[in-house]
């Protein structure tokens, strides 16, 4: 047991590399939160695109959708960061990362916000197209809310999941709370960083996990 906590709870190397995680703590923070408003916000615009059934566009979409839901982020985030340069592109590691993982949320957010879209009644559509309301305007105030609504629950889950994978960061240098500690790890030769590390996790997304349970609840279909 003294060995275990040795090498997992060691309280000098927790005190030394506690401001590094904190600071790769911060940087996790500005990735989900960009990650979340930029790919959800991509996601939406592009199934609303997709609800004008225009053949080429939609296509398009679905295209995109379909490949960033099929391939690893892994393998995007290693083609982007190792591969692009060779053509010319370069771009920071944190940039990739957020890339990738924006497109791939969007992705998500896309077919989930679509689902919503199309489960909407089509007697809401033709409602709001008897007041005068035009095909935009039912799609962005009567459509669109309800969509939402209905798809709050799982487009959270997926937005936690997405979030989630800020830590495959670390394999392209991202000093993100992964980053952090696998060097401390590296340095001290202990995994007590790596503890620190999970600890940090748990406090930033346990919150979030709650908060999508409470939005199941809240937004839930009632019983008959």
């Amino acid at each position: 047991m003294e060995q275990f906590l040795d090498q997992f709870f060691n309280v000098t190397v927790l005190v030394k590399y506690t401001p590094a995680i904190l600071s790769g703590l911060g940087v996790t923070v500005v990735l989900s939160l960009l990650i979340v408003v930029v790919g959800v916000g991509v996601g939406t615009a592009l199934a609303c695109l997709r609800a004008y059934r225009i053949r080429p566009i939609s296509f398009a979409i679905v295209i995109f959708a379909d490949i960033f839901r099929a391939l690893p982020p892994l393998v995007l985030i290693l083609l982007a960061f190792f591969g692009l340069p060779n053509v010319g592109v370069v771009m920071s590691s944190f940039t990739v990362l957020f890339l990738i993982l924006t497109l791939v949320l969007a992705a998500f957010a896309e077919e989930i916000v679509w689902a919503g879209i199309t489960a909407t009644p089509k007697g809401q559509w033709e409602a709001a197209r008897s007041t005068g309301l035009g095909y935009t305007q039912t799609l962005g105030y009567v459509v669109l809310p309800q969509a939402v609504r209905m798809v709050i629950p799982p487009l959270t889950n997926r937005a936690i999941a997405i979030t989630k994978m800020t830590a495959l960061g670390m394999v392209i240098g991202v000093p993100d709370i992964l980053g952090e500690a696998t060097t401390a790890q590296s340095f001290s030769a202990n995994a007590s960083p790596l503890t620190l590390a999970a600890i940090a996790y748990v406090l930033l997304f346990l919150p979030l996990v709650v908060f999508s349970r409470w939005l199941e609840m809240r937004f839930a279909h009632p019983k008959v």
